[in-house]
Formats: structure tokens, sequence, C-alpha cells
């Protein structure tokens, strides 16, 4: 264990999940890609151990070869179903024999994570008892990442809770003005461990279905999704060309 967590007088025991299955559309096994000699699973891997406010980390896989290889070079991996029909879902199973109070969903196609990200979205659960989801988001800038479909944007209330997330632009800025400001949700979630297992009981809501993005279920369901801003940005990797990029980048 790397350090105590204060909730009140009571200690939080806090574990990093990646879930990573070999299946992918775009890019198959993008798990076990090469980047510089090293499997993209452990940067992820590493990356995580630097973060502060994680006890253990833990690789959640459908897959033999995906086991093997965080074995083999000293991480933590369990072996899941292959029925699962989303990383939180397989998240779900891995900790269900695990004594733990905040589980951290951490993308395993994401090499370049900040540490610093990771604990950035932890720390709201150490000073509010009834905080049950967080997550990041960061500044848009420019108009490829706004209408690029493959971004996922996030609008708040003024207490910072996610209002709703969607692959459009939102909100729509229907007068052009300067001021109106959009945000990129990145997607690392925490999750309060008691809510994680009601969420993954629930089945898919209808807004998740439309907009492929698995957060509305909470949202559809009454839930609330602590939004915090960051200046850190992540890349993700889905296509080979996300692959190139990420090679560019660690180089």
């Amino acid at each position: 264990m790397k350090r105590q967590k204060a909730e009140g007088k009571k200690r939080l025991i806090v574990i990093g999940v990646i879930p990573a299955r070999y299946g992918s559309t775009r890019l198959p096994a993008k798990a076990l890609a090469d980047i510089h000699g090293k499997p993209m699973i452990q940067y992820v891997y590493e990356k995580c151990l630097k973060a502060k406010l994680l006890d253990e980390v833990l690789v959640a896989t459908d897959d033999k070869s995906i086991l093997s290889t965080v074995l083999s070079f000293g991480g933590n991996a369990v072996k899941t179903s292959r029925r699962h029909r989303s990383g939180t879902d397989r998240i779900g199973e891995a900790i269900r024999n695990i004594k733990c109070d905040i589980v951290v969903n951490i993308q395993g196609d994401e090499p370049m994570i900040s540490p610093a990200n990771i604990d950035k979205a932890i720390e709201p659960f150490l000073k509010d008892s009834k905080l049950e989801v967080s997550t990041l988001c960061i500044s848009i800038n420019n108009n490829d990442e706004l209408f690029n479909p493959d971004v996922v944007k996030v609008v708040t209330d003024n207490n910072g809770y996610a209002l709703y997330f969607s692959r459009y632009p939102i909100p729509f800025n229907r007068d052009n003005n300067k001021n109106v400001k959009h945000y990129k949700h990145i997607g690392l979630y925490v999750y309060r461990s008691s809510y994680l297992r009601r969420l993954i009981r629930l089945k898919p809501s209808r807004q998740e279905s439309a907009e492929k993005l698995e957060q509305l279920r909470i949202l559809d369901n009454g839930g609330k999704i602590k939004i915090i801003e960051t200046r850190i940005d992540s890349h993700s990797v889905d296509t080979p060309a996300d692959l190139m990029k990420v090679r560019k980048l660690i180089r």
C-alpha cells in the first residue's frame, strides 16, 4: 500500500483497474501493440504505478495473451468473461472478490495517461463521502476536436456535475458567441465501489444506446457525475493512425 487516505476517520482503499479486451473493430489486439519495444498495456500500467493515490493496479482482460503479457512484466492481471458489454462490466467482475472503497476505471488504450490526472479524479472522494462517480474534462480550443464525433463533449451544471455527454458539439452555439466554452470528456472514471456494483446491474439506457456512450446510463438512471477540469490532455489509440501518432509523441 502506498499511503493512508482519509474520508473523515475512515481509510479508503483505492484500486485502479485497466480493462483490456482483445477484440477491437478498428485495431484488434491493440493492448499488445508495440510501442518502441513495449506493449501498449505496459505503458498504461507503468503510468498508473506513478499515481500517488492508487493502492493497487490490476488489468482485467478477456484474453490469455494479454494476461500472460501483463504477468511477464510483473503486473497484476485477472481473466474475465468475453461476454461483457463494456469495460465497466468487466471491471465489475474483476473486483467481485476484492475489498476496496474506490475503483478507478483506467482506459487500456491511453499509453500517455497522466498519473496526475488519475490523482486529480480521485481527490474529490477524499473530501465528499456522498460522491459516487467522477471523471475529467479539458477545454476544447479547435474546431477539429469540436466537430469530431470521436471526441466526446460534456456540459455541466453550476455545481460541476454532468448534464449530458454527446458526440455532437454541445452546447450548440446558436449565435456564435465567443464566450461559449466547450469541453472534451477524458474517459477516466472513479467510482465508489458500492455504486459500481449497482451500476453493472442496470440495463443499457436509451441515450447510451443512441450515442454509444456508457456513462449516459448513469445519468439516465438519476445518478450524478462530478466533472473535474484538467489542463493535461490524454491521447487514446483507436485506429492504426492513432497508434502511429502516439509512437511519435512518445519518441
